[in-house]
């Protein structure tokens, strides 16, 4: 029985696999909780679409595909908030045609070349063919970028709910919304390999929006967020090795369904509360 629970850990696959999933769990939890509170949810989606262009052309030129990826992410946010000052079209409509746009570019330049790496990699991730450069990579920007959200966490929560007060305050409010873009497209780019760009949104929403659910409190949410994530990462290898299913999607799943959980115990309570009342 033993030897059962502990057979996937005998495979260095699935060990890169649980490690990379708990490195990319860490920086998608503290961020989403920013972009719950901030109602960035759907830029979160555009940019995670938008990568694709730039993972492409990184392949047709020879470069690291983090650095094309990276690259399609900033510009899409950039573009974005570009045409939200310069127009009267809402930013949600904005950010779905900048997007929609690019992903459908992404996916004619892939047509067009002949090359070994998968689509489906790419869109869904292939967290079982990480290796030891995925993995450095990816520990190297989830270290980075957990650590600036550590340090600047009181100023990106004052710009998340008032960027009026941080301004008159003199925080550096434009710095703070373009560093927290170009946090997003790099928290992205570390999670391309494991879970791709399609479920890549499914980490960087659900932690925060989990929390939310449970505490009222912003410093209690952080530490919530990571946990949860973490737990639903390592667990989502440990069931997919069993149930013979990719690890990324597994995960989706398991947050789905805290989620869940977590909303009908708010619900029940909150109609206790109301018929005590």
């Amino acid at each position: 029985m033993t030897e059962t629970l502990l057979l996937p850990f005998q495979f260095p696959f699935m060990v890169n696999a649980f490690l990379i999933s708990v490195l990319i769990a860490v920086p998608t939890a503290l961020l989403s909780c920013f972009l719950v509170l901030k109602g960035w949810s759907l830029m979160g989606d555009a940019i995670s679409h938008a990568v694709l262009p730039g993972v492409v052309v990184a392949y047709l030129i020879n470069i690291p595909l983090v650095i094309g990826a990276f690259v399609a992410g900033m510009i899409c946010a950039l573009l974005t908030g570009f045409l939200n000052e310069n127009s009267r079209v809402k930013q949600d409509t904005v950010m779905g045609v900048v997007f929609s746009g690019m992903f459908g570019f992404g996916l004619v330049i892939y047509t067009k070349i002949e090359t070994n790496v998968h689509l489906d990699h790419i869109l869904f991730g292939n967290m079982l063919g990480v290796g030891a450069a995925d993995l450095w990579t990816t520990g190297l920007i989830s270290l980075g970028v957990s650590g600036l959200i550590v340090v600047k966490r009181r100023d990106f929560l004052l710009h998340a709910f008032d960027a009026a007060q941080a301004k008159a305050v003199g925080l550096p409010v434009r710095l703070l919304h373009y560093g927290l873009l170009a946090i997003l497209s790099l928290t992205i780019v570390a999670t391309l390999k494991a879970v791709g760009i399609i479920l890549a949104i499914g980490l960087l929403i659900a932690p925060g929006a989990i929390a939310y659910l449970v505490t009222k409190r912003f410093e209690r949410m952080l530490p919530i967020a990571v946990a949860v994530t973490v737990l639903a990462s390592f667990f989502g290898v440990y069931l997919s090795f069993f149930l013979d299913s990719a690890p990324a999607p597994t995960i989706i799943l398991i947050l789905t369904a805290i989620f869940i959980i977590c909303f009908v115990m708010q619900s029940v309570r909150s109609a206790r509360r109301t018929s005590a009342t």
